[in-house]
């Protein structure tokens, strides 16, 4: 399934995501020169209808091109090119397909042959010894630009402060890209804002520059001033059996349309999140760092709504429906107290 190539396609810089699908023909690992080794990895589209990764890189690789010949960049890049049959659909991922960004290394759902693909991903690119690793996503709800890392280190703290002064820390879901480049090299996922928008697609591409025009990342602390470190805690999901939905519609959980506005914002106990109409039925699924059902440490009916029962700050909450089936209603994140802590 997967392709890789050494050398630029023709005119790959002028094609949107969309299409793709048509030039590639599939997932493609592409190695490019530069002027310092080893190279740095970047994936893109691991999600089809988040294309800034892609618009970033396209946009570098414009910039950095001389005539019609191969980029000459500061530093080697590979980067992956992802789920382009899902791009030209503009969604997540197909009905047929699993999510990208959940069957790397380390993913503990069932196997198939995209599982696979990851393995040869990574198994090439232990091969190079990468620098570092970024994997440029959205999100669809109101958050921040952040970085994401999954290993408490100076390098990747110094490497996702370079994009953003918040970071968040996570150990879970599994199977998500950065915690198998993680084991590699210093590696980052970045939230870009929304979907679509421009400031995304250029804080993306200026970040990638800076990323290739590194020597080293820094093992000393991040300045305590320089960093907003948060702890993701718990994921939060709806089961399948549980109806919901936005006013003015009917179902067991009807949200508040606001509560998008709510991410990174500390919330106090008693926060309403919605509008419970089948109280028998509903119930979330909360899994902290462990794997354990949480939920009642977290959540509680009262008076018809859905409360916290403790203070806590959430993140990727959305109002985008699809979203939340495919993924998660949001994340609680606690903040980290690095204060006196120095990594390693």
């Amino acid at each position: 399934m997967l392709q890789e190539l050494h050398a630029l396609p023709t005119d790959l810089p002028e094609i949107g995501s969309r299409d793709l699908a048509a030039l590639l023909g599939g997932p493609t690992l592409l190695h490019l020169p530069g002027d310092r080794a080893p190279p740095l990895f970047v994936s893109v589209l691991l999600h089809g209808n988040e294309p800034v990764g892609w618009n970033a890189i396209r946009s570098l690789l414009a910039d950095y091109r001389q005539g019609s010949g191969t980029p000459r960049l500061p530093r080697a890049l590979s980067l992956f090119i992802g789920n382009v049959s899902a791009a030209a659909a503009q969604v997540r991922h197909l009905p047929d397909q699993p999510d990208y960004n959940r069957i790397w290394p380390g993913a503990t759902s069932r196997p198939t042959p995209e599982h696979a693909m990851m393995r040869q991903i990574v198994a090439r690119m232990r091969q190079r010894g990468p620098f570092a690793s970024v994997d440029i996503h959205s999100n669809t709800g109101c958050n921040p630009h952040y970085g994401c890392i999954n290993v408490l280190d100076n390098r990747y703290l110094h490497l996702a402060t370079l994009f953003s002064r918040t970071v968040v820390y996570s150990t879970r879901p599994h199977g998500v890209q950065s915690i198998a480049m993680g084991r590699l090299c210093p590696a980052v996922t970045l939230e870009c804002g929304r979907v679509g928008e421009r400031h995304g697609l250029d804080h993306a591409r200026e970040y990638l520059d800076a990323c290739l025009r590194l020597s080293a990342l820094p093992r000393h602390p991040v300045p305590s001033g320089d960093l907003d470190l948060f702890h993701t805690v718990a994921q939060v999901k709806i089961p399948e059996a549980v109806r919901f939905g936005f006013p003015p519609g009917r179902a067991d959980l009807l949200l508040y349309p606001e509560l998008e506005h709510l991410n990174f914002r500390e919330l106090p106990r008693g926060t309403a999140l919605g509008r419970v109409q089948a109280p028998d039925k509903v119930r979330l699924e909360v899994r902290d760092e462990q794997g354990r059902d949480v939920a009642d440490r977290y959540f509680a009916i009262d008076q018809g709504e859905l409360r916290l029962k403790r203070p806590l700050i959430p993140s990727m909450l959305t109002r985008d429906e699809a979203a939340i089936r495919q993924d998660c209603l949001c994340y609680i994140m606690e903040r980290y107290n690095n204060r006196f802590r120095r990594f390693p």
